[in-house]
């Protein structure tokens, strides 16, 4: 009975911590496997795949686990490991079909396998009673069928160099989604074929280190295919902790954050991950050789054996590595539109060299705030106002500022409350708010906005959860588009993670019912109406989309194929213009996220647009925690991921909020930021009535331009924000930038220096300068014909450049 003892307490210990993390957790976040209420339609499938295959794949495994290692802990805390993460790859295969995604995906649960396995180790090490110990140089034990003896019947060794060998040398071949995104630096060595060769080599003969450390250790304590599989999962943690060392190097380690950390995490869950997928290759491998050396006995001592075994390693290692490089995907483009077939008429912005430009030469930077005036929010009361009036009068104003862009949020549920048409009433406040824009030389970027999905509140009667709260509604998909199946509008520390949103989400991201096709279509016909119009600058598909219930399925696979097939949508309208593409609610929330999955769309004219709230309404500033990813380090995280689908950057929104002094230091940091970087963005947010169920009716909004709550009236403007927004910069400029500083305090706002090269000879330097007095040029070469135009607000310097330029002033004229 003894050796039944041990797997029935593991295999009970985790089904019962899996049925208490699901009661106690609605959200699912904390949770190995979640309920969030209600009751999921099993026709579809994908609903009930965590259950019907999450839970048997992991009692199975820890089962076999409990049998073949249970008896130490930390083999027991090992196989409880592999077997979180192959339920997850199961659940994840079985929902997608994607053994690629699936294997990736399997991380994704890292932070959760880890102290559910532990909790099992422990008790099936305390209840499971004392067993016969296995080694690997001898003894007895319980795994029998798939050890190696010599040839005197001796216990053998098992062997080491080749499973080491073949763990390195599948992984530029099984690369798939593994070491990509934010936490991977140019110069950290990744397995990745598309790295280049010295990076494959370097992280080829690391792995082949890591696997022969973990192979030994393991396969000495845990016998056959468990012990060389355990070993590989092992061998993959071992290698992220590596990475994680030379990060610390090449990422600048601690710069005033926690993202060394987050980095660590995201490597050690891609190398378990990966190991824990692949190694029962390894274990084949090892196996296959522990079989051969039976055959030789103890002549696999031999320092010619030996000699020979290192041969081969290497040339296993060359062939694999020199393979890898030659089936590396070909690097995302960013050459231009015309690159993907989209052809660009003359006067529309479109998508250069990794840059927005204007087709004549010049780069553009699109600088402006967000207008949410638009938005069909939830209101809360029926006399507070949940929007402000927009008019001409607020394009006059942000044209002072010398913003050039606004991102003009709308609502799919004003746009479409009814199925299949479009309100041709609020179609026609959005032309009216484009050609506002246009008159004041304002672009916009149309923006599918939405937040918490729907604008639907707690129902009446609903019982919240312990751990939820009742919740307003906010804006986003109408009611035709929203399906919760009976889980409760509950949120959990805010609006954007509640048991309703993630199912709703859940629905859209797995197209139930044809949602998803049915927005597909609405961008097509909305993209349609705005075809000819090079006012507007482009089309953001869906305002930080919600992760559902199984990211990255969810925010890597599904968010890519809505885009792909929104962009499609829109190209089949006839509209050339940009498409902005988010990353999920993840990237506003902890400052950073993997993005839509690589290679999406070959469609150039498209660019990367995360949200950079970094030290402002993150998560970690939420909960009091230190800063996980500081504001400068932001840029760079986003940097990475937009080189990586070969996209330009924009910072669809940003913002700060809270004691005067404080929000203008975090600003000016962002400010720097962004010039160093010679980027664009777009403030959240211009206007806010106090009836905005995200100002909170409270006595004052938290716009730039806000409102007295008690009168109604307009308040002070926020001039400490808006004297560092409206700073000086290059709206238009020949050729390209090479660099670009500006002041970032109201006093010397009109202070900059932008260096730049123009290839060909062009008159389109466009700089807006702030203030009423004459800036003073104190530095010029390069250009000709330099002018300047005073302006609502500030100054427009224009000229000409021809070659390498540079312009500079220290603010007005004495």
């Amino acid at each position: 009975m003894r050796q039944f003892r041990r797997p029935i307490v593991a295999v009970s210990t985790t089904a019962v911590l899996l049925l208490i993390q699901a009661i106690i957790d609605p959200t699912g976040l904390l949770a190995l496997v979640g309920w969030p209420g209600g009751m999921p339609r099993a026709e579809l499938w994908w609903p009930i795949a965590r259950y019907v295959v999450f839970v048997p794949v992991m009692l199975v495994v820890v089962w076999w686990t409990a049998v073949k290692a249970g008896e130490r802990f930390w083999t027991m805390t090992a196989g409880a490991v592999l077997a979180a993460l192959l339920a997850q790859a199961a659940a994840v295969l079985a929902m997608t079909g994607d053994p690629a995604l699936a294997g990736w995906a399997a991380g994704y649960i890292t932070a959760k396998a880890l102290p559910s396995a532990l909790i099992i180790a422990g008790l099936t090490w305390l209840l499971g009673g004392r067993g016969v110990r296995v080694d690997g140089d001898g003894g007895g034990g319980l795994d029998t069928s798939l050890r190696s003896y010599s040839t005197d019947g001796q216990r053998a060794r098992p062997t080491i160099w080749p499973g080491a060998i073949a763990f390195a040398a599948i992984a530029p071949l099984a690369a798939g989604s593994w070491w990509t995104g934010a936490a991977y630096p140019d110069l950290l060595p990744t397995p990745r074929p598309d790295g280049g060769l010295v990076s494959l080599a370097i992280s080829m003969l690391l792995l082949v280190g890591c696997a022969w450390l973990s192979l030994r250790w393991m396969r000495r304590r845990v016998p056959g295919l468990l012990g060389a599989w355990l070993g590989a999962m092992a061998a993959g943690g071992l290698f992220g902790l590596v990475q994680a060392l030379i990060g610390l190097v090449v990422d600048d380690g601690f710069r005033g954050d926690l993202w060394p950390l987050m980095a660590t995490y995201v490597h050690l869950a891609d190398g378990l991950s990966f190991g824990a997928c692949i190694g029962w290759a390894v274990a084949l491998v090892a196996i296959v050789a522990d079989r051969v050396a039976q055959r030789h006995g103890q002549a696999d001592a031999s320092p010619a054996r030996r000699a020979v075994e290192a041969s081969v390693a290497v040339a296993v290692l060359a062939i694999a590595a020199v393979t890898g490089s030659l089936i590396a995907p070909a690097p995302a483009s960013a050459a231009g539109p015309e690159a993907a077939g989209v052809e660009v008429p003359a006067g529309f912005l479109r998508v250069e060299d990794g840059r927005f430009g204007d087709g004549e030469g010049h780069q553009v930077l699109l600088r402006g705030v967000n207008v949410n005036q638009l938005v069909d929010f939830y209101q809360a009361r029926a006399d507070v106002p949940a929007t402000r009036e927009l008019t001409e009068q607020d394009f006059a104003d942000m044209a002072s500022y010398g913003f050039n862009v606004v991102r003009l949020g709308l609502s799919w549920s004003a746009l479409e409350p009814t199925q299949g048409e479009l309100d041709p009433a609020y179609l026609a406040k959005v032309k009216q708010a484009v050609a506002w824009g246009e008159q004041h030389g304002i672009r916009t970027v149309l923006d599918m906005h939405q937040d918490g999905w729907s604008n639907l509140p707690t129902a009446e009667g609903t019982t919240c959860r312990p751990g939820t709260d009742p919740m307003w509604g906010y804006d986003g998909a109408p009611e035709w588009a929203t399906q919760w199946d009976g889980t409760p509008r509950c949120s959990f520390t805010g609006r954007d993670i509640s048991p309703a949103g993630d199912r709703a989400f859940e629905h859209f991201w797995f197209d139930t019912d044809g949602i998803q096709t049915a927005l597909v279509r609405t961008w097509g016909e909305l993209a349609g109406e705005f075809a000819d119009d090079p006012s507007v600058a482009g089309f953001d598909l869906l305002n930080e989309p919600g992760f559902g219930e199984t990211a990255p399925v969810t925010t890597s696979k599904k968010n890519g194929e809505f885009s792909a097939r929104a962009i499609a949508a829109i190209r089949e309208a006839g509209a050339p213009q940009i498409v902005f593409v988010e990353p999920s609610i993840l990237w506003s929330g902890v400052g950073f996220d993997s993005g839509p999955a690589l290679g999406f769309t070959d469609d150039a004219n498209v660019a990367f647009s995360p949200h950079l709230y970094a030290e402002s309404i993150t998560m970690d500033a939420s909960l009091g925690l230190p800063t996980i990813v500081s504001t400068e380090r932001q840029f760079e995280l986003a940097q990475r991921v937009a080189d990586e689908h070969g996209m330009p950057l924009w910072s669809g929104e940003y913002g700060y909020w809270g004691d005067d002094a404080a929000t203008a230091a975090h600003l000016s940091r962002y400010a720097v930021e962004e010039d160093h970087r010679m980027l664009g963005s777009a403030y959240w947010v211009w206007k806010q009535a106090c009836g905005d169920p995200q100002n909170g009716i409270q006595e004052l909004g938290n716009a730039l331009l806000s409102e007295e709550c008690a009168t109604g009236e307009d308040a002070p403007r926020k001039d400490h924000l808006l004297s560092i927004l409206s700073r000086a910069y290059p709206q238009q400029a020949p050729g390209v930038l090479t660099s670009l500083a500006a002041g970032t305090s109201g006093d010397d706002g009109a202070e900059f220096r932008l260096t730049g090269r123009a290839e060909q000879p062009t008159c389109g330097l466009q700089v807006w300068i702030p203030g009423e007095s004459k800036p003073a040029i104190d530095e010029q070469s390069g250009l000709d014909e330099v002018e300047l135009e005073q302006v609502d607000g500030g100054w427009i310097l224009t000229g000409c450049a021809d070659g390498d330029y540079a312009l500079a002033s220290a603010g007005p004229a004495e």
